[in-house]
Order: structure tokens, then C-alpha cells, then sequence
């Protein structure tokens, strides 16, 4: 990538004459068009979406019947293509079919060099379309990679570079700094609380700040030791983007969630022995009653193991987990997936003794019992207020005087 450099002045140099600052400003005129900008946007879409057909030439033949109609030129010729992309069911369930193939993932795949190619596009639709399958790439390659027979697995280069596309990025972006929160000092007043103890002006306070993830460094390869950093920051790239990821990537991720933990673990019902707000699990599943089919988004059953989960993966996890079971959604189906990842996130970290894991989940596990609670409590009394007959209003008698 070349340095824009080039293109800055020093105060001298744009001062000197008019003949030099007219055309640099014409020239920036030009570049910074809004039009010409979003038409060159466009463009890069369209030709993205449609070197898919080339390599995905036809959908499955498990897909639903409203796929019939289903092409990539009509997604390429809207108005706003990645987007269109990015909200497509169909769309997903194309590339999702053929990453989840068993010969997936190798330097070879073609799948997989275009993902590749569309992230480094550096337009900011085209990378929400690489975020999105990023559940599922990342489910199927740790699961591969912690499989019994992972010694006779095919190579998994190809996912490997597009998890350091999105690695390099975010090491770029962050510029060698770490990410820090600042901690908020208890002797000083705020909205919660007020301290009980006056401290002295001149006592030293020690600088509240906590790190959430240290500086990152470059890298080439995914060796086994830097695994876990990859794959998190990874994982962290995608939360930063939540709020645009399309809901069956969501639910794809919670469920790759769940299969990571380990399903065999009694220790998932305890905060549900004696849960009142209709939420249960019974055999390890979810009993939901979702208003719309998982099968009508194409997404398919999960085939991931349980994996080591050390904390730099389990940190940004969690975090999606909060966003699926707290965000706003039409539908059920990303807060049942979490609500069922996250029991078996806190029963994992439970026997691995991960205290800072067992605190986040077991806060989740907490506020979405309550929201539950909440929403059935909602529930009854409109459906109370519903059966209710209304009481007749009198007429009313307006008396007047002669």
C-alpha cells in the first residue's frame, strides 16, 4: 500500500505560488467526491460478488424452496450490493455449505483465497461479509484442528490466512498500544454511590486502569502457541462489527460456543432447578419455541468438539454471548442459542477453575434469567389486562342554564 505522504504539503510549499495549490486542491476535490466515491464502492462490490459464480456456480440442493429465485447477480446489481450480500439468507447458506465441506480450508480453496482477497479490499461492507462467516470458519477450523483424527486432516492454510488478514488489521489498527479501560476510583462520588470515608487531597491515588488485551505483535504463521491470541482478536473484530452481523451468524457462533465447552456436564442446569420464568433445559437442549425455523436460514447443526478454551478466546466469546442474550432482537433464536452457550461456558470454566470466566458467565446466566422473568411477567399481564372486560364509561350530562 502506498504512503499518502505524498499528497501532504508543508505551509512553504502550498504558500509559494497559486499555480501549485489550484491543482492540489482540484486534485482533493476530486478524490473526497461523495458520488464518485460510493460509485467506486459499488463497483468493487458488484465484481466481488460476482467472481463468486465462478467459484460457487450453483446453490445446494438442501436449500429452501424460496432459493429457487436466488442468484448473485440480483444481489450484485442493488443498490448497495455487500449489504444486500451481508442480509441474504441464501447467500449465506451458499458459501456456508462449501466451508463446511470436508475438503475445506486448504491453501488451495478457492473459497477461501476470495475471502482472503475481499477482506484486504479494505471497504468496510465488503469486510462485514468476511466478518460474518467468521463463526463458522473459526468453529470449523478450531474444531478440525482438536479433532481425534486431526493428524490425517487435510491442510487448513487457507483458513489460516484469512484469520490473519483479519489478525494483521487490528495489529495495524491498534498501532502497537494496548487496550485499556480506565477503572473508576471509589473515593470519588458518582450516579451509584457516595464514599463513606473522606480521603485527603494529598493522598496518592494509584492510576485505575485495566488492560484488556496487551500489545499485539505480528505475525506470519499460526503457530499452536500463538493460536489462542489470533483467534481472539479475531473473535474481538467481530464484536467490535455486532450490531451489523446478520442474526443466523450469530446463532452459528453460539453454537460452536456450546460445542467448545462440552455438552456431557450436569453442572449447565444449576441455575435452572428451580427457574419459574419458563426457561429449562432438559437432556442438555433447549426447549424453545422459536417463531422462525433455523432451517429457513440454512444454517445446519454444528459439528464442533470441545476444545482447549483458554482466556484470550473466552474474553471476547463472552462478550458476543452478553451482546446475543441482552441485544434487541425480532426473534429468539440468538438469545436461546446463548442462553444455552453460556451455561455450558460457566459449568467448563467451573472445572477448569477459571474465576474471571466463572464470574462473567454466572452474571449472564443471572441477567438473562431475570430478562426472561421479566418478559414472561410482561407477558401475563397484558394477556391479564386482554381478558379483562372494560368497564362502561357513563355518559356524560352537560347541564345548561337558560
Amino acid at each position: 500500500m502506498e504512503s499518502n505522504n505524498k499528497n501532504n504539503y508543508s505551509p512553504s510549499s502550498s504558500s509559494s505560488t497559486s499555480s501549485t495549490t489550484q491543482p492540489a486542491a482540484t486534485a482533493a476535490a476530486t478524490t473526497t467526491d461523495p458520488v464518485q466515491s460510493w460509485w467506486e464502492s459499488v463497483s468493487k462490490a458488484r465484481s466481488r460478488i460476482l467472481s463468486l459464480s465462478s467459484i460457487l456456480p450453483s446453490l445446494p440442493s438442501s436449500s429452501s424452496s424460496s432459493s429457487s429465485s436466488f442468484s448473485l447477480s440480483s444481489l450484485a446489481e442493488s443498490d448497495r450490493p455487500a449489504l444486500s450480500f451481508l442480509s441474504s439468507p441464501d447467500a449465506y447458506s451458499l458459501l456456508s455449505s462449501s466451508l463446511s465441506s470436508p475438503s475445506s480450508g486448504s491453501g488451495s480453496d478457492p473459497l477461501c483465497q476470495w475471502l482472503y482477497d475481499t477482506y484486504l479490499s479494505s471497504d468496510p461492507d465488503l469486510r462485514l461479509i468476511v466478518l460474518s462467516f467468521l463463526p463458522l470458519l473459526s468453529g470449523i477450523y478450531l474444531s478440525r484442528i482438536h479433532s481425534s483424527d486431526s493428524s490425517s486432516a487435510p491442510s487448513l492454510s487457507g483458513f489460516e490466512a484469512v484469520l490473519l488478514a483479519i489478525y494483521s488489521s487490528e495489529v495495524k489498527s491498534r498501532g502497537g498500544k494496548p487496550v485499556v479501560v480506565q477503572i473508576p476510583h471509589l473515593s470519588h462520588p458518582s450516579l451509584y454511590h457516595t464514599p463513606r470515608n473522606k480521603f485527603h487531597k494529598s493522598q496518592p491515588q494509584a492510576p485505575s486502569v485495566g488492560v484488556l488485551s496487551g500489545p499485539l505483535e505480528p505475525q506470519i504463521a499460526v503457530k499452536s502457541t500463538k493460536r489462542p491470541v489470533i483467534v481472539g482478536v479475531t473473535l474481538d473484530c467481530y464484536f467490535k462489527h455486532i450490531s451489523q452481523m446478520p442474526t443466523w451468524s450469530k446463532v452459528e457462533l453460539c453454537r460452536f460456543a456450546g460445542a467448545w465447552a462440552g455438552q456431557d456436564c450436569a453442572c449447565q442446569d444449576k441455575f435452572d432447578e428451580y427457574d419459574d420464568a419458563g426457561y429449562f433445559l432438559e437432556g442438555g437442549n433447549l426447549m424453545i419455541n422459536s417463531s422462525e425455523s433455523e432451517d429457513n436460514l440454512g444454517i445446519t447443526e454444528s459439528k464442533g468438539v470441545r476444545i482447549p478454551l483458554p482466556w484470550e478466546i473466552l474474553q471476547p466469546l463472552l462478550r458476543i454471548l452478553g451482546h446475543c442474550l441482552l441485544g434487541p432482537f425480532k426473534t429468539q433464536d440468538a438469545k436461546d442459542a446463548a442462553s444455552v452457550a453460556v451455561r455450558r461456558l460457566y459449568a467448563r470454566a467451573s472445572h477448569d477453575l477459571v474465576p474471571q470466566a466463572i464470574l462473567a458467565a454466572r452474571s449472564l446466566i443471572q441477567l438473562d434469567k431475570r430478562a426472561r422473568e421479566a418478559a414472561k411477567a410482561a407477558a401475563a399481564n397484558t394477556t391479564s389486562n386482554a381478558n379483562t372486560p372494560a368497564k362502561a364509561k357513563k355518559h356524560e350530562i352537560l347541564l345548561v342554564s337558560k
